[in-house]
């Protein structure tokens, strides 16, 4: 991430007297941390105390966080590991890349000291500069093998150098100071690790939303940052979401934090049971002297307002009723599922939904937002190749390891998960059986807000529509044949539009364009730049038109200039210009300083979607 400069600090904003968290026992907690800021050198100084029950305590780093599946390999940041009980150095042995034995005299206190690097300026990991400091327990806190059920403490000492400093988390406080550095309690290691701490000289602001006190922390916000427009349309966001799965009663969190770090260029979240760790542009933050209307609101900050939509939702989907696989996580490797199309994707789903349900964007903008994610999962080939089903099962290998061949390959278990809980509403809606708001409740109530299976997706559906969808389930899910959007959305009063696509889509490419330079990044299967023989890595650099034939070129006499001379191209857009009507050109490429000329049919028939509701 690219960061310029310090940021302009704006004042805080509080909207009601700051929440102190409730506080807990005041003993100590059988496992400790102290955390420790070497500010400058990017470092987390750890000290973690305990009693071992046996001769050989045995701790460990997960290798992977909760809610992004991906093995990370976090201990490759940790160095210095040493273990004492008093003034007695205890012998510390490797076993693996994330685990080390103890030998200790059990009974005995037992104190562990090493260093966490941290400069992943992520959402998933640590950070820590002169300006902001950040960290997932999963990054930084070693798992006690045995003392996993225990109370586990976090102490984040303040920085000295650092007056204006602040902590935030939702991890119940012990004691804490003014400014939030002390003592937190969880009441074991998967709550310890599921409360990260956002550090520094940030922007903050408070509110309450279902009678629940929530906050607002913004790292890196720049002057012209509008706090209050956020706090606001924030509340909205919370106050839809917890009326749609409470009704008039409250949620099951006792506070709430937003954690949002602004940089330059970034965009992602990872939520948590009590609170989500965002990262957006700059320029998707609201602005003072914007306009107010809804139907005003600038596509950043509508994507911005999403993603807290997205990670909120999760509070319920993902982070309490969640896989029946992860009713326990194993943090040593890989956890698979093949659910995350429900918990990503009808997340997916119903953030943008609760975005237009909450007033923060009109109809237009609500179909706008579904016409792009029609089009992600139609221009897929992936879409073909593998189902959503497969596709969630192999996220730690495929989504978060994505490269050239990603789109011909799988699907994004987001967006082709969100358009079957479109069908599957749809599909309610058009028979009279109400919606799928109504299935996600019964669900809820079904599972006690815990662990749930694809036969509690199924029986829960199947009672709702008066009737099986296993069919439905078979095809949309565990199939890879198109899902009927089209027919289901204009069954309820939407016209579906097919209008010519861009050049990139038209062409079955994806490109970037940077210094007059077209390079290609990705080729659809099934496409003419497929078909023509380009390549991820190509560098397009001109084009020549061709008669209708693609084999024939016209011929001129030796010096003279040939009508159909080839052209210098700098971006997509520009072959509109210099092909003309032509069908068929030359591409002329650079593959490893190698010239290539490759025929390229251009297609009239490609079409992308655009959904309007007719006045």
């Amino acid at each position: 991430m690219h960061r310029r400069g310090a940021e302009p600090a704006a004042p805080p904003t509080d909207l009601m007297p700051a929440a102190r968290p409730p506080t807990r026992r005041t003993d100590a907690a059988p496992v400790g941390y102290t955390l420790t800021l070497d500010r400058l050198r990017h470092r987390y100084v750890v000290q973690m105390k305990l009693t071992p029950a046996a001769d050989v305590q045995r701790v460990s780093l997960p290798v992977w966080i909760p809610g992004s599946y991906l093995v990370r390999e976090f201990a490759r940041h940790l160095s210095g590991l040493r273990a004492q009980q008093g003034r007695a150095e205890c012998e510390v042995t490797q076993l693996d890349k994330s685990t080390w034995d103890i030998a200790c005299q059990p009974g005995r206190p037992l104190t562990i000291e090493y260093t966490v690097y941290a400069r992943d300026n992520s959402v998933r990991a640590a950070w820590l500069d002169s300006h902001r400091g950040f960290f997932n327990g999963t990054s930084v806190l070693l798992r006690a093998h045995g003392h996993e059920g225990a109370p586990h403490e976090v102490t984040v000492r303040p920085p000295v150098d650092a007056p204006d400093w602040q902590l935030a988390t939702a991890m119940p406080a012990v004691r804490a100071d003014p400014r939030g550095f002390g003592t937190y309690r969880a009441a074991d290691y998967d709550e310890a690790v599921d409360h990260p701490f956002e550090l520094g000289a940030f922007w903050s602001g408070q509110f309450k939303a279902g009678g629940v006190p929530h906050r607002l922390v913004v790292a890196g916000a720049p002057a012209a940052f509008d706090g209050e427009r956020l706090l606001r349309d924030a509340r909205k966001i919370c106050d839809t979401a917890i009326a749609f799965w409470h009704g008039k009663a409250r949620p099951p969190h006792r506070q709430y934090v937003f954690m949002l770090n602004v940089v330059d260029d970034g965009y992602g979240g990872l939520e948590h049971r009590a609170s989500t760790a965002l990262i957006c542009g700059r320029r998707d933050l609201p602005r003072h002297g914007a306009p107010a209307e809804a139907a005003r609101v600038g596509e950043g900050y509508v994507t911005l307002l999403g993603l807290i939509s997205h990670e909120y939702f999760h509070t319920w989907n993902v982070k309490r009723m969640r896989p029946a696989e992860f009713a326990r996580y194993d943090y040593t490797q890989e956890n698979y599922t093949r659910l995350l199309w429900f918990f990503e994707g009808f997340t997916s789903y119903y953030d943008d939904l609760l975005l237009r349900r909450a007033g923060l964007i009109d109809d237009a903008g609500y179909l706008k937002l579904l016409t792009t994610s029609a089009n992600q999962v139609l221009q897929a080939p992936g879409r073909q190749a593998q189902s959503v089903a497969q596709a969630s099962f192999d996220a730690w290998t495929r989504y978060y390891r994505p490269d050239e061949n990603t789109p011909n390959s799988t699907i994004s278990y987001y967006s082709k998960g969100a358009l079957v809980a479109l069908c599957l509403d749809l599909t309610l809606r058009e028979a009279g059986r109400g919606t799928l708001d109504d299935v996600m409740r019964s669900l809820w109530q079904r599972t006690h807000g815990g662990p749930l299976t694809e036969a509690d997706v199924a029986e829960v559906l199947a009672v709702q529509a008066g009737r099986s969808l296993a069919a439905e389930l078979a095809d949309w899910v565990h199939g890879t044949q198109d899902l009927p959007l089209k027919p289901l959305l204009q069954a309820e009063g939407v016209q579906v539009l097919e209008e010519p696509s861009q050049w990139a889509q038209t062409l079955g490419l994806r490109v970037t364009e940077a210094g007059g330079t077209v390079t290609v990044k990705v080729v659809l299967d099934g496409g003419p730049a497929a078909s023509a023989g380009m390549a991820a890595g190509d560098e397009w650099l001109g084009v020549e038109p061709l008669n209708d034939t693609p084999r024939i070129r016209r011929t001129t006499p030796p010096g003279s200039t040939p009508q159909d001379a080839g052209w210098r191209l700098t971006r997509l857009d520009d072959l509109a210009l210099y092909a003309g009507q032509a069908r068929h050109v030359l591409a002329l490429v650079s593959r490893d300083k190698r010239l290539l000329r490759l025929p390229l049919e251009i297609p009239t028939s490609v079409t992308t979607w655009r959904l309007v509701r007719p006045a």
